[in-house]
């Protein structure tokens, strides 16, 4: 039995569907029962709930030249939401440098040393590799 609420030119109508045998569905509208003949007898189907399109751009392979031991670089694959650095900026250990989201989760990603920032290698919006290079800090 599935009950579906519908407004229809401003009316309300509850509609439940007790059941559905080939062509033949037995519901009741606002408590009136009906017989429903349909063009075709029914499947049953699997819906699948599909997430959004991301818009942004495709992963990025970025060089991974100059990664060594001042390179931070992506723990997973995701979308940078938010950069809190830009070149010059003097971080701490600790000091949280980018919110990364993956599988529909947000993740803090933090400077592991205190040292001054040499380069920012991704932008806000960019879609990125798992093991990418996202600052250097010197």
């Amino acid at each position: 039995m599935k009950s579906f609420k519908y407004t229809i030119n401003g009316n309300v109508y509850k509609v439940v569907i007790n059941t559905i045998e080939d062509t033949i569905a037995d519901v009741e509208v606002n408590g009136t029962p009906y017989k429903v003949e349909m063009a075709k007898p029914t499947k049953k189907q699997v819906v699948t709930i599909k997430r959004p399109v991301q818009t942004t751009t495709p992963p990025v392979a970025r060089p991974q030249t100059t990664s060594g031991a001042g390179a931070i670089k992506s723990p997973l694959p995701g979308i940078i939401l938010e950069v809190n650095c830009k070149a010059g900026d003097a971080v701490k250990k600790g000091q949280k440098l980018f919110v990364l989201e993956a599988m529909k989760m947000e993740n803090a990603i933090n400077s592991d040393r205190d040292g001054t920032v040499k380069e920012v290698k991704v932008n806000k919006g960019d879609s990125i590799l798992e093991g990418a290079d996202l600052v250097i800090i010197g």
